[in-house]
């Protein structure tokens, strides 16, 4: 079976000024997981779920005994609250970041003429869950792991 079979040919993608807030959008409304990011009418990158959880990365806490003086027992609760006003700004400041900053720029694409088992064996040594479809430099369409399992179900039927 060849990836023209079971390619999604209405490919959601954004472009790389796109922001971060955009992005999470189409990702929530489209129910997908991630997306080619195309400028001019070529791919530049990839951007997935992923990339936007690596930006909220926490400190870990200490599992070290901690006893407050009296003097910080008053502070945290203030410490507390400016950090929450601080964790606020970053998330605003994160939807307006653009889509070129966390996107990945190293494409690993397919042809509409290439196997399910080429994509498969793409998509494991890159360790990449969806392949842009490009023929003749353009982007024709999108491969997810999801649509070579249903290929493969469907081929053995």
């Amino acid at each position: 079976m060849k990836i023209k079979d079971v390619m999604n040919k209405d490919v959601i993608t954004c472009k790389p000024d796109d922001t971060l807030g955009t992005l999470a959008n189409l990702l929530k409304e489209n129910h997908i997981s991630g997306l080619p990011v195309v400028d001019n009418g070529k791919v530049v990158g990839l951007v997935s779920e992923t990339d936007l959880l690596k930006l909220f990365k926490f400190p870990e806490i200490s599992n070290e005994l901690w006893l407050p003086s009296p003097f910080e027992i008053i502070e945290i609760p203030i410490r507390n609250l400016v950090k929450i006003e601080e964790t606020k700004k970053a998330f605003e400041n994160i939807k307006l970041r653009p889509v070129k900053d966390i996107m990945t720029k190293t494409i690993h694409a397919i042809s509409t003429s290439d196997s399910l088992e080429d994509a498969s064996s793409m998509m494991v040594k890159h360790e990449v869950n969806r392949l842009p479809v490009i023929d003749n430099g353009n982007l024709v369409g999108i491969v997810a792991r999801s649509d070579i399992l249903r290929g493969l179900s469907e081929s053995t039927e």
